[in-house]
């Protein structure tokens, strides 16, 4: 582990699970715990989205994440904030500098446009998923359906603006690089590992993605997150509020 790995959490790991590529999860993750994904190859790319897992209305609201923060993109020092303006989780490492948060998951017509159709009648566990029926399918678990699924934050991937406006992915290799999110409040995640709707690898290769759980240290003085702007502060202190309340 680096140094910059300790001031966060443990590093003692309370669970270890391997997301293959293509593949999705969903589970609960509690309040002062740490989630880490590690890419485990090039074309890496993790479509997650999230909701409050004692108030599954309240969810990652991708607006206010960006206009409260004045960026385009989420990376280390952000929150995911929710649509009642409360942090949901902090980014608190992010080797890869820019997750995109415009584009959603990737839907079928864009992955049998790039890649081709390959059912699981043909090829079993091979098949070819897209990341938006796979999130639903998670969500169906938990009572959860297509209408209540919005922008989800996209994972290790970047996408770039021509002079027309047209936005494109930008390939990159991201073989062993690192997110973690430190989960300030209870929540359900969806997670997806397949490509990004505007992928245009030559062929359907999405990495494996290592996931990781740690205990969260508690926050300090300073955090990079929680100081990062006034907005930021606010939302902890409506955490904070939220808590306070419940008891």
């Amino acid at each position: 582990m680096s140094r910059s790995d300790s001031i966060f959490h443990d590093q003692t790991p309370l669970w270890t699970e391997l997301l293959p590529g293509g593949h999705h999860w969903s589970g609960r993750i509690r309040r002062g715990t740490l989630l880490q994904f590690q890419a485990l190859g090039a074309q890496a790319n993790v479509s997650l989205f999230c909701v409050n897992a004692e108030d599954k209305l309240e969810r990652f609201n991708m607006p206010d994440s960006l206009k409260a923060q004045h960026t385009a993109f989420l990376s280390t020092g952000h929150i995911l904030m929710s649509d009642l303006g409360r942090v949901m989780a902090s980014i608190v490492r992010d080797d890869h500098g820019w997750n995109d948060v415009f584009c959603g998951a990737s839907s079928a017509e864009q992955i049998e446009k790039q890649f081709g159709k390959q059912t699981f009648q043909d090829a079993r566990n091979e098949m070819y998923r897209n990341g938006k029926d796979s999130l639903v399918l998670e969500m169906s678990k938990y009572a959860l359906g297509c209408s209540d699924l919005s922008a989800t934050l996209n994972l290790f991937s970047k996408v770039s603006p021509d002079d027309a406006g047209h936005l494109r992915h930008i390939p990159s290799d991201c073989t062993h690089q690192m997110l973690q999110l430190r989960f300030e409040m209870d929540c359900l995640v969806f997670l997806s590992a397949t490509p990004h709707g505007l992928d245009q690898s030559k062929s359907y290769q999405p990495a494996d993605i290592q996931l990781s759980l740690f205990k969260a240290l508690p926050l300090a003085t300073t955090d990079v997150c929680r100081d990062a702007c006034p907005q930021n502060q606010r939302a902890f202190q409506n955490n904070h509020r939220y808590y306070a309340l419940a008891g």
